[in-house]
Formats: C-alpha cells, sequence, structure tokens
C-alpha cells in the first residue's frame, strides 16, 4: 500500500512563516509577543530544547528571554520569579522547561503560571478549559497534532482514533481534542491488556509512550493513519520513535517519521500560543 508521509518539519515551517508576517503585522501596531524560557540545572536534552524554542522565537519575531537558574535553587525561589513574570507587561508567555530537580515540585511551579501566559497549556485551568470544550491556550504537542491532521487533509468526523498513553502533557489532552473533532477515542496505557485488539480497530493510532518499536505491523489494520509521538534512542543511538516505522509505514494511508514528524510541530505551536497570549492580553 502507497501510504502518505506526513512531513511535520514542512507544516511546521508554513506555520512559522504564517506567524511571522502576524508578528511583524502586530509590532507594526506596537505589540512584540514575549517568550520567557526558565531552565534549571544544565540537563542536556533540556538544552537542546530551549535552544530550538529560543532560535524559533528570533526567527519569527518574537522577544524571548531565557532564564538559567542552578540546579540548586529553592522552589520558593523559583516560584518567586514566576510570579515576578507574571507582572512582567513584555512577558506575554511563560515556559518552564522540565523536568525539575527532584526537589522542586512541578505541579506547584505549573500551578502559579498565569494562565493568560501558560504557553504550554498545563495550567489546570487551561486545562479545565480544554475539557468543558472552552477555549484556553492549549498543550502544544496535541495542537500540533491536530494543526497537522488537519493541513493534511485527514478526517476525523466519525473515525475511531486509539490514543496510547494518557500523560497529562500528550495522551488526555489529545483524547479530548480528538472527541471534540467528532472522533471516537479509545485511550490505552501501560495496564491496557492486549493493546493490538484494540488499535487494530483505529482508522487513527497516537502513539505516546516513548517505548521505542512498541507498535509493530500487528497493531495496525490496514488504510489506518499513524501519528508517532514517541522520542527514543535505538541500539545506534539514533532517534527513533513508539512505532516499528519500517514495519508499519507499509499497511498505513499515512505516518508521521521519526524525527521530523510531532517534533516540530510542537515547537511551532509554542510560537502560536505566544502570539495567542500576547494578542489576547493586550486586547483586555
Amino acid at each position: 500500500m502507497a501510504y502518505q508521509l506526513i512531513n511535520g518539519k514542512q507544516i511546521a515551517k508554513e506555520i512559522r512563516l504564517e506567524l511571522k508576517h502576524e508578528v511583524e503585522q502586530l509590532k507594526a501596531e506596537g505589540l512584540q509577543p514575549g517568550l520567557a524560557v526558565i531552565l534549571v540545572g544544565n540537563n542536556p536534552a533540556s538544552e537542546t530544547y530551549v535552544r530550538g524554542k529560543i532560535r524559533a522565537s528570533e526567527e519569527i519575531g518574537i522577544h524571548s528571554q531565557l532564564i538559567r537558574m542552578n540546579d540548586t535553587i529553592t522552589q520558593e525561589d523559583l516560584l518567586s520569579k514566576v510570579r515576578e513574570l507574571n507582572e512582567d507587561p513584555n512577558i506575554h508567555g511563560i515556559l518552564v522547561q522540565l523536568p525539575l530537580p527532584d526537589h522542586i515540585n512541578p505541579d506547584k511551579v505549573i500551578e502559579v503560571i498565569s494562565p493568560s501566559k501558560d504557553v504550554d497549556g498545563f495550567t489546570p485551568i487551561n486545562m479545565g478549559k480544554l475539557v468543558i470544550g472552552q477555549r484556553g491556550l492549549l498543550p502544544c504537542t496535541p495542537y500540533g497534532i491536530m494543526q497537522m491532521l488537519d493541513r493534511t487533509g485527514i478526517s476525523l468526523e466519525g473515525k475511531h482514533a486509539v490514543v496510547v498513553g494518557r500523560s497529562n502533557i500528550v495522551g488526555k489532552p489529545m483524547a479530548i481534542l480528538l472527541q471534540q473533532a467528532n472522533a471516537t477515542v479509545t485511550l490505552c496505557h501501560s495496564r491496557t491488556v492486549d493493546l493490538p485488539h484494540y488499535t487494530r480497530q483505529a482508522d487513527l493510532i497516537i502513539a505516546a509512550v516513548g517505548k521505542l518499536n512498541l507498535i509493530t505491523k500487528e497493531h495496525v489494520k490496514p488504510g489506518a493513519v499513524v501519528i508517532d509521538v514517541g522520542m527514543n534512542r535505538n541500539d545506534a543511538g539514533k532517534l527513533a520513535g513508539d512505532v516499528n516505522f519500517e514495519e508499519v509505514a507499509p499497511l498505513t494511508s499515512a505516518i508521521t517519521p521519526v524525527p521530523g514528524g510531532v517534533g516540530p510541530m510542537t515547537i511551532a505551536m509554542l510560537m502560536k500560543n505566544t502570539v495567542s497570549a500576547a494578542k489576547a492580553i493586550w486586547q483586555r
């Protein structure tokens, strides 16, 4: 079966270009969106992610501020910095890069971020708005997947979607967004018995567990769409997803690669959330 390779990198590039034009117009009207990124410690993966976010901000024309903090910082000092940014009129988006050191409770930090500046979409208020169908700031990865499906012309109406993974960052909000797009959704996870029984029924599979090659050909019915959110390292040290691409791709009608699929979309939607937050705060 010939399949469509969903090029997240190209779609993200198109979104960033749209945002660049929008930011240019906002600047002409007197508004420059601002993003603050707090990085605690020197986790190598976090360093890489943050560099990508700052680079994307600069490319689009968003004012970016990287705040580095030692991994010995107290939780209260970190919360104090977040509160300070909440009050900064030049900052419209606040992102605290996860993971945080063990002595800091990430839930407490996220709760302190002003919902209007919560460009990760993780605060209880924004998550609550998502659940009841109001439009707050959406979690970036699920938001990016919805944009990817829409811009690829993949209809969700009446389709059966199976989400594998129930994290607050991807799985749970993904299931809600798919339901709101009129898909019928099954949410599977690490305790699901006989996972292939469910995934073989799916018109759309979202794999978001973080387990290398979890999804194989036995999990997929012919013609399904497969979105791979996983970011793992294979035996050769290369990036690979939750889906065994070589096995699964020939069975699908469309599939995302790793890398070059969901990852670039996550950063693009962070930028989109920052611009949306800036406009909403400015118009109040």
